[in-house]
């Protein structure tokens, strides 16, 4: 039998000792009879407790999170009746800070030993953490694409009453669609877990970009408006908005001539968001005789998602387009 001396016992435990400390892992042990916990002094730093020869279950479970509190004793206590490897989680409280601790070890009286069980405490709160954000960014998206499918089918439902044609319904869909996507591209987180929002004068500038991106047709749009968030739920309402105005603008307006010019302007209180779009330089407009689809859905959008009102001024000059706007419905 080789013979191990003193210092290589010494050095392996030293070695052992750095190991678990670099993986941040505490000991732990329980005596079961008496109910009292010993842990090392990682244990106790992790657990934010004065370091002793030994701390009571309920010294811990001061420590516990209420609401995993009496989980968390129900499972050490069936933790005997495991076959095998366990493996519990749980937060604790350290002042304001939540931690996550995993604790492992054997049940069924195998890591039962002079009746004492032992185990290891880990610190797994980054993982906890990364799960929690998993399952946040799933429901979001989730939510998101509920949202965007029901907007899709109503879409669909409006477009096929408006279009005489399959190609015509395909060509006006897939341009609202289009326009939907655009504006989320700009959505983006707010800081400080404040929700997600795009800023109105992007969202504006981006849906009329394809018609003032070339030759004699670039730089007859101009967009001054407030610098101000546009929530989620507004951006697709608001991008249905442009793309409507903008096509009727193609179509019977300002932008369908090389001359015309469009203008965007806008005015912010605390009560009021007011946005004007005049159009200039264009062939002469008259209100329609009936109103179609796309003006129902433009107003459906203004005073249904947005609380607001649209006036419209059929000027010889080109039409104006006032659109005031209720700001709590614009953040949302």
């Amino acid at each position: 039998m080789p013979v191990v001396d003193e210092d290589q016992r010494l050095w392996k435990a030293e070695n052992l000792k750095r190991a678990l400390h670099a993986a941040g892992v505490a000991l732990w042990s329980w005596t079961v009879e008496s109910d009292d916990f010993a842990m090392d002094e990682q244990g106790f730093e992790l657990w934010g407790l004065p370091q002793s020869g030994s701390v009571t279950f309920e010294d811990l479970s001061s420590r516990i999170h209420p609401a995993d509190r009496d989980r968390v004793r129900a499972a050490f206590t069936a933790t005997r009746a495991i076959v095998g490897a366990y493996e519990i989680d749980f937060r604790i409280l350290i002042g304001e800070e939540i931690r996550w601790i995993s604790t492992r070890g054997l049940g069924n009286d195998e890591g039962l030993h002079r009746g004492q069980m032992s185990g290891v405490f880990l610190d797994v709160t980054g993982r906890k953490q990364a799960e929690e954000g998993n399952e946040l960014l799933a429901g979001e998206m989730s939510h998101r694409v509920k949202n965007l499918l029901a907007i899709a089918a109503g879409l669909t439902a409006i477009t096929s009453r408006s279009s005489t044609t399959v190609q015509e319904m395909a060509k006006e869909l897939t341009a609202r669609l289009t326009a939907l996507g655009r504006a989320h591209d700009l959505v983006r987180p707010l800081p400080g877990h404040q929700g997600r929002a795009a800023l109105l004068g992007d969202i504006i500038a981006v849906l009329l970009a394809p018609y003032d991106d070339s030759g004699a047709f670039s730089g007859r749009i101009r967009v001054a408006v407030p610098r101000m968030g546009v929530g989620e739920q507004s951006a697709t309402s608001m991008a249905l908005i442009i793309h409507e105005l903008a096509t009727n603008s193609l179509k019977y307006g300002a932008l369908s001539v090389g001359s015309g010019l469009l203008d965007i302007s806008g005015t912010s209180t605390q009560g009021e968001v007011c946005i004007v779009w005049t159009e200039r330089g264009g062939p002469s407009v008259e209100p329609p005789a009936d109103e179609g689809y796309g003006s129902r859905l433009l107003h459906r959008s203004v005073t249904g998602q947005l609380g607001g009102t649209i006036h419209t001024d059929w000027s010889p000059e080109g039409i104006v387009i006032t659109l005031s706007l209720n700001p709590k419905n614009l953040a949302e």
